[in-house]
C-alpha cells in the first residue's frame, strides 16, 4: 500500500492518510479479527453475516466489492 505525500504535507497529515486508506481497504477489521483465535462455528456465523451485509448493500444500490 502507497501513500503519496505532497512536499508541503507534514507526517501526521501521511499518518491520518494511510489510517483512512487502510481502513478503507479492511486491514484493521482484518488484523482485529486475526489478532485471536476464532471458533470454526463464530468464523461461519461471521461470514453469513457478512455476506448478509453484502447482499444488503447490492439490493440498495451501494458498490460492493
Amino acid at each position: 500500500m502507497h501513500v503519496q505525500v505532497s512536499g508541503k504535507s507534514n507526517l501526521e497529515m501521511a499518518i491520518r492518510a494511510f489510517r483512512k486508506k487502510a481502513q478503507r481497504e479492511g486491514l484493521v477489521k482484518e488484523a482485529r479479527r486475526r489478532k485471536a483465535f476464532e471458533k470454526p462455528s463464530e468464523k461461519i456465523k461471521r461470514r453469513r453475516d457478512e455476506s448478509v451485509a453484502r447482499r444488503k448493500k447490492a439490493r440498495n444500490g451501494e458498490i460492493v466489492f
